[in-house]
């Protein structure tokens, strides 16, 4: 009687988490079961695009942010806010960054990236494990037992607003309760983090018949928190909402727009001598 062919079995859907993965790796020590998970296992490009992503992600919204340069005074409040919110303890893993800019004639602002939320993003097309992808919604989400750290993700982001968790976070976060209390919980060691728009509040808010950009309950917390409104939010699909209105008042950019990552944040430039840089 012939062997029976291992590739004759009937194919079955295998779901597998990052330890799980990491644990059979690290304890045969074997490239050939590596080579298999990558090549025709549960990570393989085949099975990553058969992958079934359980979202509240609804392709009748297309979510996008607008920060007024203009506007902004620095004062870091979106930061501190997005530490509490997101329960981001340590300020080198912020997923908000600012840091002080100026213009090419010298006039100062100050400038913050959150993730961009790429429609064509590096960092998916790179993910060796399907552990980042771009919902329906246009939110580019992360699955964080999916994740084996490997930072492809990390590298690949033109904008430098991923995070590696080098250790296990413990520490208290000083930002919590005076800018926020923690809506979700901390990533583990190992994993990339990064912004998500604090898809929480949107999955949550719409559950509830509240409207991202219009209710504070349901929008994220940097824009709720900007003293004097420098960030707008909202469902780009609806012309009345709040950045979509703003987007058509207002000439914007979007950062390294050559590179075709199609990016949903969009920038006010600062005022350069009365007018816009």
């Amino acid at each position: 009687m012939a062997d029976k062919n291992p590739t004759d079995q009937p194919d079955k859907k295998v779901i597998i988490t990052r330890r799980q993965a990491l644990k059979v790796m690290g304890a045969t020590g074997c490239a050939v079961i590596a080579t298999q998970l990558f090549n025709s296992g549960p990570f393989s490009v085949d099975a990553i695009e058969g992958l079934e992503r359980v979202t509240e992600a609804d392709s009748r919204y297309e979510w996008h942010m607008v920060i007024d340069l203009n506007k902004c005074v620095g004062c870091q409040y979106c930061i501190w806010a997005c530490q509490a919110t997101n329960n981001v303890p340590e300020d080198d893993m912020r997923w908000n960054i600012g840091f002080p800019e100026k213009t090419e004639n010298g006039t100062d602002f100050y400038m913050t990236r959150p993730c961009l939320h790429c429609e064509d993003a590096p960092c998916v097309k790179v993910c060796p494990v399907g552990a980042t992808w771009v919902r329906e919604d246009g939110i580019v989400t992360m699955d964080y037992d999916r994740c084996i750290g490997c930072r492809y993700c990390e590298v690949a982001c033109p904008y430098d607003v991923r995070r590696f968790n080098w250790k296990t976070p413990t520490g208290k976060n000083e930002y919590v309760p005076t800018w926020g209390v923690p809506e979700v919980e901390r990533r583990s060691r190992g994993v990339v983090e990064k912004c998500t728009f604090c898809v929480q509040r949107i999955d949550r808010g719409l559950s509830q018949g509240l409207m991202p950009g219009v209710d504070p309950q349901a929008t994220p917390a940097c824009v709720n928190i900007c003293p004097v409104g420098a960030r707008q939010f909202g469902n780009v699909n609806d012309p009345t909402s709040p950045v979509a209105i703003y987007l058509d008042e207002h000439d914007t950019f979007r950062l390294r727009e050559d590179l075709g990552t199609e990016p949903k944040v969009h920038y006010v430039r600062p005022d350069v001598n009365g007018q816009e840089a």
